[in-house]
């Protein structure tokens, strides 16, 4: 059973690493929580016994996990009035047929989230950001970006044959069914236009996410591009 203080140290590993892509020692947090290191230590000894977050080297700070991303994402509490970024994308597509439409609004969250932008306009899937993506840290590793190329090849029959049903829904790291050990997370948000009644747009990015502002802007997106279309 995970301590209210140990959900808090999670949270403040999951953010930290999504700014500077470093594991985060016990320094930064014992500072952050007003404990020592030492309490520090222990409670991410804890953490990592129950496998959500782990350590690249004995000596180093932790990195979260598939599942400690999981457990984050699971206790997020969405926005659901719509933000500034949302209304402003909506400017830019409300004018525009609805394929046109689409590929803006993939275009903007391309530019809002720094990730890899898709969306399925009627049988075809839309990309877009493709060097955002393999521009992150994670990816400078050749064999990681070509399983990011599987993925990216498969996903659309993927999402054809899955036709995941949630308006939003986020696949983490080995959650994806293509792609497992590719390190990175797919949030898509289901929507219904004129052009299929399973309409799909997201990001693909690296797990190491801002998820509840990514998610916030996804789950929006589609939302405003059922009401508009």
């Amino acid at each position: 059973m995970m301590t209210e203080r140990q959900q808090q140290i999670l949270n403040a590993i999951i953010e930290q690493y999504a700014e500077v892509a470093a594991p985060v020692g016990s320094v930064i947090l014992a500072k952050l929580f007003e404990i020592s290191s030492a309490t520090v230590r222990n409670e991410m000894a804890a953490l990592e016994d129950l496998g959500l977050v782990s350590r690249p080297h004995t000596s180093a700070g932790c990195v979260p996990t598939d599942d400690g991303y999981r457990f984050y994402v699971n206790k997020l509490t969405l926005d659901t009035n719509e933000n500034r970024q949302v209304r402003a994308i909506e400017s830019r597509v409300s004018a525009n047929r609805a394929d046109r439409a689409i590929r803006s609004a993939v275009d903007s969250l391309v530019e809002l989230t720094h990730n890899l932008g898709v969306a399925t306009i009627g049988d075809q899937l839309y990309l877009s950001g493709i060097s955002n993506l393999f521009s992150q840290p994670e990816f400078l590793d050749g064999s990681h970006v070509q399983k990011v190329a599987k993925l990216l090849d498969n996903l659309e029959p993927w999402l054809r044959e899955a036709a995941p049903n949630e308006p939003l829904n986020v696949f983490i790291g080995h959650e994806n069914p293509i792609g497992r050990d590719s390190g990175v997370s797919l949030i898509i948000s289901r929507f219904r236009s004129p052009l299929s009644d399973r309409s799909y747009i997201g990001v693909l990015g690296p797990t190491r996410q801002s998820y509840g502002r990514v998610m916030n802007l996804v789950a929006q997106t589609g939302e405003m591009l059922e009401r508009i279309l």
